[in-house]
């Protein structure tokens, strides 16, 4: 008997599959169609279950609608990006908030010390900006699953994104991502992949 065929294996169907990851790329372009508040709840309701080290959920969305707070984040987006951020529906700046442990009495409640394991801020940081950027990758998917399309940035200059937006010190600024409806011309060329056994070993 020969072995199944990959799809086969999966718990999700093909369209599913294809929805989340297949057919999913980097939007470039969007079209005038908004991302609701309702929207963002839904997919937050998906992406807030991955896991994080003690369920600490560090990631934190800034969504930049008006066109006032749109203006001041532009200066510090790359000239390659600031277009395409300009004339998106939703700029979400994602940042890690490094106090979320002040939150672990909470979310992490069989453990009510845990608060004071991470007492020391730079290992505090450490587990903040690591866990959040776990967070985006879910956030990336629950985004494709709304059917929406992401543009993530890292073309900007975080510092001074800090500055403009959390000038409170508690928050590190990992990424943007642009959100909405694929436009004309969204999509660059598929790029290769690399091929299981390049990536996966077995000992």
């Amino acid at each position: 008997m020969s072995a199944p065929a990959v799809p086969d294996l999966l718990a999700l169907d093909r369209a599913a599959q294809d929805l989340l990851f297949r057919a999913a790329r980097t939007a470039n372009t969007f079209t005038d169609e908004p991302v609701t508040d309702a929207q963002v709840a839904a997919i937050h309701d998906l992406f807030r279950y991955g896991p994080t080290a003690y369920n600490g959920q560090p990631l934190r969305l800034l969504l930049l609608r008006s066109p006032e707070f749109r203006a001041r984040l532009l200066p510090y987006v790359s000239s390659s990006n600031r277009a395409k951020t300009a004339s998106a529906p939703l700029t979400a700046v994602l940042a890690a908030d490094v106090d979320f442990h002040e939150r672990l009495p909470e979310l992490y409640p069989h453990r009510p010390q845990a608060r004071d394991w991470l007492a020391d801020r730079a290992e505090r940081v450490a587990q903040a900006r690591f866990n959040a950027a776990l967070q985006i990758g879910y956030l990336l998917v629950g985004v494709r699953a709304a059917g929406l399309a992401a543009g993530p940035m890292a073309g900007f200059d975080p510092a001074g994104v800090k500055r403009e937006f959390f000038p409170d010190g508690r928050h590190e600024v990992l990424l943007l991502l642009n959100l909405g409806r694929p436009g004309p011309d969204a999509w660059q060329p598929r790029l290769p992949r690399l091929e299981t056994g390049e990536v996966v070993r077995t000992l």
